[in-house]
Order: structure tokens, then C-alpha cells, then sequence
């Protein structure tokens, strides 16, 4: 019989999964609360209670070519950074192009996920739900994937604010910002600086009269574009994972700390971190040096406290007549349909092996997919993670012993201890490229780039020195995509595309001798006033003096 897997959740991990079932000859069913797929990247006016909610300008920030499914691209003439209008257009092509909606039951609610009684043997659940007109319905599946992500409930910690009782004005999530207008012309505190902080106070700066943004450890801020205005996450290759495990972290952070403030000067905009760069989700924000340059915000430390109207910093300095607080502080995850000895949360961290398998499990017939907080983007990892997810439910990979298991979450708990700061963001952080080939070295999907430089150059070449997207993960291994090479080769053509907006010949530069003539004339100078070279250095102007008496300028 075909086995049934219960997928929870109809995001774009829930997509993902989906499809990998139908791949693998499984037999999926969605249960999707809401009325639509999208999970995270629909927009709706009003929040929805349990689901994390994004304002109306919300632009992603990894580009279309890092984000998209391994073996659907994005449209070539779909910008490089999408809009979340734009991502659900996608979402709803790979969903149509795959015949995935099919499978999802709508406005139904997960309630119950139980181990049946006989699950030492059948590895089977008891999946209780609740749709819309309150109907119950029990049912038996053979597997489950959870895929309800990590921005589930609001953190909002109100106990860190004396005073916020006595505030006058009005404060809520960040989950609750829509729309700028109705802040027009008045006085703003945003509490945090993580990607949605720094959007809401850059958002909210063009119309509010004053913009403060208060961050307790400050931040280094990324760019979306990067040299040569081409986006920076295609900027990074897969050489550079080679060399990071080859160079100590310091210097590697130094570098790129270096090139950062290059940029603007993170110091003199009192945004510097007492942390190195690599020791914090990164926040990425084109716009904000500019808000700060130009005064519409202010970076201010911690709050210390509220009185009234006022917002006091913890450099004593005090926002006076402040009109609104947003908490850009983050988000808590649960599983509040599961048992706690199944997936125990805790501080928001939860005890998984590679994140995704509960080690203690008799059977392993659970997975959850995309609890991570990659550097890099979270789709072509959930899909990964389902890959491996559905073949391990089939039993053509075996997961490792319960020690093997532990030791691997204790030595990835630690790491991250070791190189992230303290805070319940820093729980489920993944480096994109190391976990990726992590994942699908246990597939057997990982791609060989040094094999490739001898059987097949141009595609070497581009794996090795070129950016790390999802195709080099269907090159090979179950899954493949006869599609993944062309896709590999064809990848920048669809960067350039969306901006040949207008017809655009670059001049032919004119043969100048100019610039050899000059050179020429510095080297006879130099020769002939050699013996006055050491006085020169002392006293540079003297030659310059020497020069205008000459008569050359």
C-alpha cells in the first residue's frame, strides 16, 4: 500500500513537501489552516492568530536565483529581489506546474498528532484536525512532516520595559505594522534591529518627524546589491566555504568586516557591535545609512524605561512626545498539537537531529521541515531537508544510532554557542552551503565539483568559482534534473534580464594616449630630479611649486 504522510502546513516548506512525496511515490495530504498557500509571504490586513504576518512593502532579501525550488526557476523576467506579491505568483506556479493544491485541505486546523498505539511496530500517528464549520475528523497516517516554520507566536517582552504601562501612546509588534500614512508627521520608537526593524524604521522615516531606533547590541548591516550592482548573495562562491574552513574565523571576519565599512563606517553611525560579524543573523538593509545620514533616524541604545510620553535610553538621553513603539522583537515556536516528550521546546530551541528528526523516536516517521535560520535562504533548504525527509520514511536511508544522533545535536547546540551571541534568535542558525552539502551528501545528491573540472570544465568552473544555487543539488542522486545544467549555465542571464529595461549600447572607449603620455613624463621627471628625490619626500610641495613655476599648470 502507498504510505500516507500527514504534511502540517502549506507554506512554501509545506510545498516542498509535498512535491518530494510525490516524488518518492508517497501519498501526501496538505492540511493548510488557512484559506491559501504562502504561509509567511501572504499578506493579509489583519494578523491571524498563531501565524506570523508581514507588512504590505516587504521585499526578500535573497535573490531569485538563491531562493527558488532546485528544479523550477524563477522567471527570468521576475526582478532579482521579489516582492511577496511576486513570491505568491511563484508559490502559485509551482504549485500549479506540480499539481500540489490537489493535496491540500484548506481551512483545516491541526489539533492532535499522536503516536498510535501500536508505534513501536507500525510507526504510524493519530492526526486529529478541525475545519472551518468545527467539524472533527481522526486520521491514521503513516508519516508526518511539520512545516509551520519558526515565525509562529509574537515575542513581546513587555517585563524588559519599566514603565511601558504608564505609555501614552500606542505599541504593538511588529507583526501588526501594515502601512506608513497613519504614522505621518509623528514621533517613533522601533526596539530592535534585526531585517524587520531596519525595514519599519526606514519604512516609517520618509513620513514620521522623528525615526529613533533603538538597539541594544547594535548591528552590521549588509546590502543587497553588491559590486558591480549585481546582488551580493550571488557574489559569495562555493570556494569561499572551501577557504573558511581553511582560514581561522577572525580573519575572515576581519576581512569582511572591512569591506562592510567600507560602505559607511558602522562606528561613526553608532552601529558597531561589540560582536564580530559572523556572530549574528546579519541584517540587511540597503537604505538605512542613507535615513541615518540624512537624520531622519537616530540609532539609540536600549530603553531604559517609559514615562508618559517620553522614552528614556539607557545613554540617559530621553524621546520626547513619542507617538508609537513598535517591538521588532521576534518570534517564539511551539508545536502545541504534539506531546512534549515527541519535540520538547525549550527557549526556542529544539533537540533535533540536522533539525529535522526527533532522535528519540522509536520509528522515524516525523520530520519537521524548515525550523532553521539559514545564512542564505530557507526554501531550497526546506526542500533538501524534505528530500532526505521522504527517503528515510520509505527506508531507503537509515537514520544513524540514538547516540550517534545526540552527539550531533549536542555538537551543533555547541558551535552554535560558541560563535553566536546569547539570544532566542540564535537557536536554529545553519551556514547555507555547509548544510545544504550536509544534507545532501546523506541524499546522495551532493554535487562534485572537482570531478566536474575534469569531465565537464564549464560546469566545474561555474560550480566552483560561480554561486551556490539550488540546481548543483539535481545535478545527480535521486532527484535529478535534466534541466540542472542548463539552469547552472544560464543563471546570470536571468540576473541581467529584469533589468534590460531600455535599450542600452555601451560606447566603444576612444584610443586615448593620454594616459601613457603622462606616465611617460612622470618617469623621465622622476629620473631626471633623482638626486632631488630624497628632499622631495620630505617636502612634496617644493616640486609642486617647481612644477607651476614651469609653466605646465
Amino acid at each position: 500500500m502507498t504510505r500516507r504522510v500527514a504534511v502540517v502546513g502549506g507554506g512554501s516548506s509545506g510545498l516542498a513537501c509535498i512535491k518530494c512525496c510525490l516524488d518518492e511515490g508517497l501519498q501526501p495530504v496538505c492540511f493548510e489552516s488557512s484559506d491559501d498557500i504562502g504561509g509567511l509571504w501572504r499578506f493579509k490586513e489583519n494578523p491571524e492568530a498563531d501565524r506570523a504576518s508581514i507588512y504590505h512593502s516587504v521585499i526578500i532579501n535573497t535573490s531569485k536565483e538563491m531562493m527558488c525550488f532546485s528544479d523550477f526557476p524563477i522567471p527570468a523576467h521576475y526582478p532579482n529581489y521579489m516582492h511577496n506579491s511576486l513570491i505568491m505568483d511563484y508559490f502559485r506556479s509551482y504549485a500549479d506546474h506540480f499539481q500540489l493544491s490537489e493535496h491540500i485541505r484548506f481551512n483545516t486546523t491541526v489539533l492532535a498528532v499522536k503516536q498510535r498505539s501500536d508505534f513501536s511496530r507500525s510507526g504510524q500517528w493519530d492526526v486529529e484536525t478541525q475545519n472551518r464549520d468545527g467539524q472533527l475528523e481522526k486520521h491514521i497516517f503513516d508519516a508526518v512532516m511539520i512545516c509551520i516554520g519558526h515565525h509562529c507566536h509574537p515575542h513581546l517582552p513587555l517585563q524588559d520595559f519599566p514603565g511601558i504601562d504608564s505609555f501614552t501612546g500606542k505599541f504593538f509588534h511588529s507583526r501588526d505594522y501594515k502601512t506608513p500614512e497613519q504614522w505621518r508627521n509623528k514621533r517613533v520608537v522601533v526596539v530592535g534591529i534585526g531585517n524587520s526593524g531596519g525595514d519599519i524604521a526606514v519604512e516609517l522615516s520618509r513620513v514620521t518627524k522623528q525615526l529613533y531606533l533603538s538597539t541594544r547590541r547594535g548591528a552590521w548591516i549588509l546590502n543587497r546589491v553588491g559590486d558591480s550592482g549585481l546582488p551580493l548573495d550571488m557574489q559569495l562562491p562555493r570556494l569561499f566555504t572551501y577557504v573558511q574552513n581553511l582560514v581561522p574565523s577572525s580573519l575572515i571576519s576581519s576581512l569582511v568586516e572591512k569591506q562592510v565599512n567600507q560602505r559607511f563606517d558602522h562606528a561613526l553611525y553608532n552601529l558597531k557591535p561589540k560582536h564580530r560579524l559572523f556572530s549574528q543573523h546579519p541584517t540587511v538593509n540597503d537604505e538605512l545609512p542613507n535615513r541615518i545620514l540624512s537624520g531622519t533616524v537616530q540609532v539609540k541604545p536600549d530603553v531604559r524605561r517609559f514615562l508618559g510620553s517620553r522614552v528614556e535610553f539607557d545613554d540617559g538621553s530621553v524621546a520626547e512626545d513619542v507617538d508609537l513603539v513598535v517591538f521588532a522583537t521576534g518570534y517564539r515556536f511551539s508545536f502545541p498539537f504534539l506531546a512534549s516528550h515527541v519535540v520538547s521546546v525549550s527557549e526556542n530551541k529544539a533537540a533535533l537531529y540536522k533539525y529535522v528528526f526527533p532522535p528519540e523516536l522509536e520509528r522515524p516517521t516525523l520530520a519537521v521541515v524548515g525550523l532553521v535560520q539559514p545564512l542564505g535562504a530557507v526554501m531550497p533548504i526546506a526542500e533538501m531537508q524534505a528530500r532526505w525527509a521522504t527517503r528515510v520514511f520509505k527506508g531507503c536511508i537509515k537514520l544513524p544510532s540514538l547516540a550517534s544522533m545526540l552527539q550531533d545535536v549536542r555538537c551543533k547546540q555547541e558551535a552554535m554557542a560558541r560563535r553566536y551571541v546569547t539570544s532566542q534568535r540564535h537557536t536554529i542558525q545553519v551556514d547555507y552551503v555547509p548544510y545544504m552539502d550536509e544534507l545532501a551528501e546523506l541524499v546522495g545528491a551532493r554535487p562534485s565539483p572537482l570531478r566536474l573540472l575534469l569531465t565537464d570544465p564549464r560546469l566545474g568552473l561555474n560550480l566552483m568559482l560561480g554561486p551556490c544555487t539550488p540546481y548543483q543539488y539535481r545535478l545527480r542522486g535521486p532527484g535529478k534534473w535534466p534541466g540542472a545544467r542548463q539552469a547552472i549555465l544560464t543563471q546570470w542571464e536571468r540576473v541581467a534580464r529584469p533589468m534590460q529595461t531600455r535599450p542600452c549600447e555601451d560606447p566603444k572607449p576612444g584610443r586615448s594616449l593620454m594616459g601613457p603620455l603622462v606616465l611617460a613624463a612622470v618617469c623621465v621627471a622622476a629620473y631626471v630630479n633623482r638626486n632631488k628625490l630624497a628632499a622631495f619626500l620630505q617636502d612634496p610641495t617644493a616640486l609642486s611649486d617647481h612644477v607651476k613655476a614651469a609653466g605646465f599648470f
